[in-house]
């Protein structure tokens, strides 16, 4: 069955819509777990289902190098392997082999040392199909030319080209029927080449379209402008996916802009490290404020996490290295993610995206302050381009209390909440 893609409601460039695969319905916007290595780190397949989960992702170059696709195509395919039944993406691996700092890159390909034991691989479009196919995830991505930032207009006008080029053959080479094969659009910070880009990767009809080379440290305002150089340019009946994105800030700047699908690995990596995201800004449980804190990560939640454990317990799993603070912060942030994305669907069917932001401004982004290298206002201002125009301010909520916090007699003394953007 090939994938389809539904668009059921707009908001000014916001969209709802719902993918349709053979494995499972997705109803988009959707935020997608990562699971780099065949594992969403911390978490049990049925605590992604109970969080929400609807599909999830898993990565070519390392299940590549272990345990290999030859095994997981033994399983049955990466679904039976990972015991996660909902559709699965897999990246191509293009990101990964081109963040390594010793690599030769040819018209023909990626020639690499392993990282471990300095064993020379090679890594072509035709590499990165034929794992996919081994592995049988429902939805491929091309193997493309990622840039880094910054970088010079000329290396992202040859990045297109190459990209382009490396798409035909992905094509050519993906010869399984129930695999959809999705192109990425590249061009850096260019307006220009991501409009070349785009129009270049829809030429090659497929099933999807990705926007890459974005979240590398270009900062959100520039993420934002990288989304509106390509996504004018892409066909509305086919679903849009920004990769490796993001922060919460970031996928309601880009839901606003009329991107469909999200995945990275921030909600699951900050959750192991105690860092937890609530609707009031992010808490970092390892701060002294929160070591007799009886109250729950966000008493607003309906997580497992947030209505059995307090902050206090956390913040002791977290520094005693008990397996189960990481296990529950991360619980929490996928849940937290899952619910993000469905107060946004909602938003958007009722036509009320731009009140939507604006909340989230007086919220999540007023909370967080303290932890942004960003101004609020930009942020927010960046809105405007899409569905989430800025309000007038006497129609702009007035932003809640902060989470409550135990009082000072039974904290320690206050302490600087660490941490930046990335």
């Amino acid at each position: 069955m090939a994938l389809s893609y539904s668009l059921l409601g707009e908001d000014g460039r916001a969209r709802r819509g719902r993918v349709t695969t053979a494995r499972g319905v997705i109803e988009t916007p959707v935020f997608m777990p990562v699971g780099t290595a065949g594992t969403v780190k911390a978490m049990t397949p049925r605590d992604l289902a109970e969080t929400g989960t609807q599909i999830s992702l898993a990565n070519t170059y390392h299940l590549h190098l272990t345990p290999g696709e030859k095994l997981v195509e033994k399983h049955g395919g990466v679904q039976k392997f990972m015991a996660m039944p909902w559709p699965i993406l897999t990246d191509s691996g293009g990101f990964q082999v081109f963040s390594l700092p010793r690599k030769s890159l040819t018209e023909e390909g990626v020639e690499f040392a392993f990282e471990k034991d300095g064993k020379a691989i090679f890594a072509s479009p035709e590499w990165s199909m034929q794992v996919q196919m081994a592995l049988g995830s429902d939805i491929v991505m091309a193997f493309d030319v990622c840039v880094p930032y910054p970088c010079t207009r000329e290396a992202a006008d040859e990045a297109v080209d190459r990209t382009h080029r490396w798409l035909d053959r992905c094509k050519a080479s993906l010869t399984r029927e129930d695999q959809n094969l999705f192109g990425i659009v590249q061009g850096s910070v260019f307006d220009d080449l991501r409009k070349r880009s785009a129009l270049g990767t829809i030429e090659r009809d497929l099933p999807g379209y990705a926007i890459g080379g974005v979240s590398v440290g270009e900062g959100h305002g520039l993420m934002m402008k990288a989304i509106d150089g390509a996504e004018p340019f892409m066909p509305k009946d086919k679903p849009r996916y920004l990769m490796g994105v993001g922060l919460p800030e970031d996928i309601v700047g880009a839901v606003g802009r009329g991107i469909d699908m999200f995945d990275c690995v921030i909600p699951t990596r900050y959750g192991r490290s105690g860092t937890c995201f609530t609707r009031r800004g992010r808490i970092r449980l390892e701060d002294r404020r929160y070591r007799n804190d009886l109250f729950p990560i966000d008493p607003s939640c309906a997580c497992y996490a947030c209505q059995n454990f307090s902050r206090s317990y956390l913040a002791h799993c977290i520094k005693t290295e008990e397996i189960l603070g990481t296990m529950m912060c991360t619980y929490h942030n996928v849940y937290f993610y899952h619910q993000l994305m469905k107060e946004i669907r909602q938003a958007i069917e009722e036509k009320r995206y731009a009140a939507f932001c604006a909340q989230f401004e007086a919220e999540y982004l007023a909370g967080d302050r303290e932890r942004r290298n960003e101004h609020l206002d930009q942020l927010f201002d960046s809105f405007a381009v899409g569905a989430a125009a800025t309000l007038p301010s006497e129609k702009r909520p007035v932003i809640a209390d902060p989470l409550p916090v135990a009082p000072r007699e039974e904290r320690g003394p206050k302490e600087r909440p660490r941490g930046g953007r990335r």
